[in-house]
């Protein structure tokens, strides 16, 4: 894989720090990024969806914390693991911790634990100071010619 140099880009940039900190976030490996296992999915054009496979976790077990742009998603089983005896242990009950960076204005909306899936529902609101507004154009109608209105003169005649 190839590795980008961005430091050129932060002496002539103003305003992107975070644009340039996901870079060079996105190039450190993270030994837990995998587990565990998750979906990323666009629901509706400002909706979207994390589905992870949480298996033998509880609501209890789990904690989603969103601070700014990040969300965390952390999950530390509280069982008593003592009072069993295993021969086969396939099921990870190992402690993880998950961080999802968000775009500007994502909240989450919801969060469910169903059949061993946690799904967390974000939305996209972006403010109305903040989205795009259609601006009238003011000026001269008589300019533009397209009033096709009868005008009444004062004095009682009319234009012919």
């Amino acid at each position: 894989m190839r590795t980008y140099d961005v430091a050129p880009l932060f002496r002539s940039s103003v305003g992107f720090d975070r644009l340039l900190d996901l870079l060079t976030q996105a190039e450190r490996v993270e030994p837990s990024g995998a587990w565990p296992p998750y979906n990323i999915e666009k629901v509706a054009e400002d909706a979207y969806r994390i589905t992870m496979a949480v298996a033998g976790f509880t609501p209890e077990d789990i904690e989603i914390t969103q601070h700014d742009t990040a969300l965390l998603v952390a999950g530390q089983r509280k069982g008593q693991d003592g009072e069993h005896q295993y021969l086969h242990r396939g099921i990870a009950a190992r402690t993880f911790r998950q961080t999802f960076n968000l775009a500007e204005h994502v909240k989450v909306t919801g969060a469910s634990l169903e059949n061993g899936l946690l799904t967390v529902e974000l939305k996209r609101e972006v403010p109305e100071a903040l989205k795009p507004r259609r601006i009238v154009i003011s000026g001269d109608q008589a300019a533009g010619g397209q009033d096709n209105k009868l005008e009444q003169i004062e004095g009682g005649a009319q234009a012919a």
